[in-house]
């Protein structure tokens, strides 16, 4: 069970950002992406397709921790634990979000790009954070920087981290795990080509033990 989404960590370096249009799609790329060592899975809610996919892949693949990711009002929290989500990720952080979950019980990874959101969440009791859009929002300089006033914080960077990249992030005393979009190429889930995924998370599993 999900208490916290500092749990998350335990799983694995990479969490897989995944924007899924067909829900077709939703339970032979979760299979791949399970089979290649990655279990914890962020679907985003970016498409109609998106909770379909999610209530899919709780009930079909079982080995997998499935959460949702951009929720951005309380609407979307009570959608995503209806679906079977055991965590949430939000883009920014608001405390309407943090309340809609805590009273669902959904633990949230909430996300913030500057020090003012870093305290307004930290003053609200989260400590793990979504660093976000990472490269566009200072990358890792900025990391390193919120490191000094924030020695107990720690961040999931997430947004326009490569495979180059990933490790330089994930190298960082404040950084536990990244969030990754390269893990589910869209040609490649539109072909169905599964074993490509599978190579991919295989990969990021080995980024750091």
């Amino acid at each position: 069970m999900i208490k916290h989404t500092l749990d998350l960590i335990t799983f694995g370096p990479v969490i897989p950002v995944i924007v899924l249009d067909h829900v077709e799609h939703a339970v032979p790329l979760a299979r791949a992406l399970v089979l290649g060592g990655v279990r914890v899975l962020e679907v985003t809610l970016r498409t109609k397709a998106a909770l379909a996919c999610i209530e899919a892949i709780v009930r079909e693949v079982p080995e997998a921790i499935v959460g949702a990711g951009t929720l951005r009002t309380a609407d979307d929290v009570h959608a995503a634990k209806q679906a079977g989500c055991r965590f949430g990720v939000s883009p920014g952080y608001t405390s309407e979000i943090a309340q809609a979950c805590r009273a669902v019980g959904l633990p949230l990874l909430p996300g913030v790009a500057t020090a003012s959101e870093v305290m307004q969440a930290n003053a609200d009791g989260f400590s793990f954070l979504k660093f976000f859009p990472a490269t566009a929002a200072g990358g890792i300089p900025m990391l390193k920087a919120l490191a000094g006033p924030f020695p107990d914080v720690a961040f999931c960077p997430t947004g326009g981290i490569t495979p180059d990249t990933a490790p330089q992030f994930l190298s960082l005393p404040n950084v536990k795990v990244c969030g990754g979009s390269w893990l589910t190429p869209g040609d490649a889930v539109a072909c169905g080509d599964w074993s490509c995924i599978t190579t991919l998370a295989q990969a990021a599993s080995r980024l750091r033990a």
